[in-house]
């Protein structure tokens, strides 16, 4: 079936907001290269950003030219969530926001899979790699939040801050559709919840809407610690325009 110009601009929109998620956070788990606290947690964040990577590529190239539209636009331009873009902290920060995000996207996948839109084939595969890296981040949420005084600390910490930037993922994504995003967001904070208590932490009441909540990265407002992470990312390829390697 031919799709219409609209159509296509508006599956172009979709693919651009979940494959700057799955690249920017690829990115920050990057970053723990070498920094892991524990030698398996190298190769398992490592192989979890690799994942993430990968589904960018496919839905970046469903957008354009996958190198173009990682290396070359400007940071008003990403359409990532702000959940995302968010610096790794501590080891307790970057699992709070694993479990956040990893839980969302393997339900929002599990959808997707299931129906016959564009994205279909995609979160059928992804779908599997989403789940373990859920699963990753709830073992390592109940860990550290059932654990050490000091590690129960930190988790509570991490949990707390991140809250507030987790409304926006049940924003509507034009171009995604048969998604029920309330329904969405009920499982997810069900879920989310669950892991929570069963790591012996508190829920955080902060404001997940309204005029306090964060969150306006689909619209391209970012906040300042991705400039400096968007530098870094594009600077070797900003730096030798039409190399190849």
């Amino acid at each position: 079936m031919t799709t219409t110009p609209a159509a296509d601009s508006v599956t172009t929109a979709a693919a651009l907001a979940l494959g700057d998620d799955a690249l920017v956070l690829s990115h920050r788990l990057g970053e723990w290269a070498g920094h892991a606290p524990v030698l398996e947690e190298e190769v398992a964040l490592a192989n979890i950003a690799l994942d993430l990577l990968g589904q960018a590529r496919v839905l970046l190239s469903m957008a354009g030219d996958e190198d173009e539209l990682a290396f070359l636009r400007e940071e008003r331009a990403f359409r990532n969530l702000q959940l995302v873009e968010q610096p790794n902290g501590d080891f307790a920060h970057t699992i709070a926001r694993q479990l956040y995000f990893s839980v969302y996207q393997h339900l929002l996948h599990d959808r997707l899979a299931a129906g016959d839109g564009p994205f279909a084939p995609l979160a059928g595969k992804a779908v599997k790699e989403a789940a373990y890296h859920r699963d990753h981040a709830e073992q390592w949420t109940l860990r550290l939040g059932d654990g050490t005084d000091e590690s129960h600390a930190r988790m509570q910490r991490a949990v707390d801050a991140l809250w507030r930037f987790t409304g926006e993922m049940f924003q509507p994504v034009e171009g995604i559709d048969g998604i029920d995003w309330p329904g969405l967001e009920r499982t997810w904070r069900e879920a989310v919840e669950d892991v929570l208590v069963r790591a012996t932490l508190t829920v955080p009441d902060g404001p997940r809407s309204g005029a306090w909540r964060a969150g306006a990265g689909r619209q391209g407002l970012h906040t300042e610690p991705f400039g400096r992470m968007l530098a870094e990312m594009q600077h070797l390829h900003r730096s030798h325009p039409g190399a190849t390697w």
